[in-house]
């Protein structure tokens, strides 16, 4: 796994992610872009919801997605029936820019043997293959359980950065994954999860 380091549009950081699939002898390059921005306004064909059990819309960024998606996604999500810890629905976007919201449901915080870091990792890791079953090339990810659920920062952005460079490497229909930091800690974070990636 090699990630080189380009800058992307609005002074955004960007990581080109190459992997050389030797028994198809190609590479394959998924752009994974860090950015400080509000999730629901990014022009991708998906975007992931740091959801809560119930799927009903919730406070952060899940409250934020339903408020600018509009009502109706809160009519299809009564219909998901919820979704456990670890998993993925995907829905319309309705009135996003992004054509798909993949909700996904992260860990609380519990101390950390509750196999919160393995929670996390399923998140990233279904939420990626939910979006290639629905040919989606490009996707943004908040900081999952970064927020109220208290999962400590600096253990999420690893575990964020490792699952997606390892997903893209598997799917190279995926072409840009976005990392979408909601403040100044967690943008940072990211970066030097995204930085010590480069050399493993």
């Amino acid at each position: 796994m090699l990630l080189s380091h380009v800058i992307g549009i609005r002074g955004a950081i960007g990581y080109n992610c190459c992997t050389h699939d030797a028994r198809k002898n190609r590479s394959m390059t998924a752009k994974i872009t860090l950015l400080q921005d509000d999730i629901t306004q990014l022009q991708v064909d998906a975007i992931v919801n740091a959801a809560n059990t119930s799927l009903l819309g919730g406070g952060g960024v899940d409250g934020a997605i339903h408020r600018a998606a509009g009502p109706e996604l809160l009519d299809i999500c009564r219909n998901l029936h919820g979704c456990e810890t670890g998993q993925a629905k995907i829905t319309p976007g309705f009135k996003l820019p992004a054509k798909y919201v993949i909700h996904t449901v992260g860990p609380v915080w519990q101390g950390g043997n509750a196999s919160e870091a393995n929670l996390l990792a399923d998140c990233y890791r279904n939420s990626i293959k939910l979006a290639t079953e629905h040919e989606v090339r490009s996707i943004a990810f908040p900081a999952i359980s970064c927020g109220a659920y208290a999962f400590p920062i600096e253990q999420a952005c690893q575990i964020a950065v490792s699952v997606i460079t390892e997903m893209v490497s598997q799917h190279d229909s995926l072409r840009k994954v976005i990392l979408c930091a909601f403040d100044d800690i967690v943008y940072k974070q990211l970066l030097k999860s995204l930085g010590n990636s480069q050399y493993h």
